[in-house]
C-alpha cells in the first residue's frame, strides 16, 4: 500500500457516536468496527468493575460525595486520600503499589473495604446517608 493511500485512510478515519470507528477511502466506507479503548475515567473503570446497577449507583454516590471522582483528592484536614478517601491513604497499598496514581487500584481497595465492613456498596451508602461518612 502506498504512503498516499495510507495518508488518505488515516485522514478519513472518524469516530462516531457510541465509539464506532469508521474508515473510508475516497468517500466509500471500508469497514466499521467497535473502538477498542481502555476506559479513561475512574468512573468508567468502576462501571466495568461493578456489574450490578444498584451496587454501582451506591458506589457512585459515595465517591461523588467523598472525592468527586478525583483519584488524587486529598482532605486538607485529615489527610484522607484518593477516590475513596482512605485514611491513611497508604492502606490502599494492600490492593497495589500504584495506589497513589491508579484509580483501578483505589476502586478495588474501596470495593473490598465496603464489602468487608458494610456487606456491599449499598450497605456502605446506607451508612453514609445516616452518618455522612463511611
Amino acid at each position: 500500500m502506498s504512503n498516499a493511500v495510507i495518508r488518505r485512510i488515516a485522514a478519513s478515519k472518524k469516530t462516531l457516536a457510541g465509539g464506532i470507528v469508521a474508515l473510508g477511502v475516497a468517500g466509500s466506507m471500508l469497514a466499521t468496527v467497535p473502538a477498542q479503548a481502555a476506559p479513561t475515567s475512574a468512573k468508567a473503570i468502576a462501571h466495568q468493575m461493578i456489574k450490578d446497577p444498584a451496587q454501582f449507583a451506591a458506589f457512585d454516590k459515595i465517591i461523588s460525595h467523598e472525592s468527586g471522582w478525583d483519584h488524587t483528592a486529598t482532605n486538607a484536614s485529615s489527610g484522607a486520600y484518593g477516590l475513596v478517601q482512605a485514611l491513611p491513604g497508604s492502606k490502599m497499598a494492600s490492593a497495589g503499589s500504584d495506589w497513589k496514581t491508579n484509580p483501578a487500584t483505589q476502586i478495588k481497595w474501596g470495593l473490598d473495604y465496603m464489602n468487608s465492613r458494610y456487606g456491599s456498596p449499598v450497605g456502605a451508602w446506607n451508612f453514609w446517608q445516616a452518618n455522612h461518612w463511611y
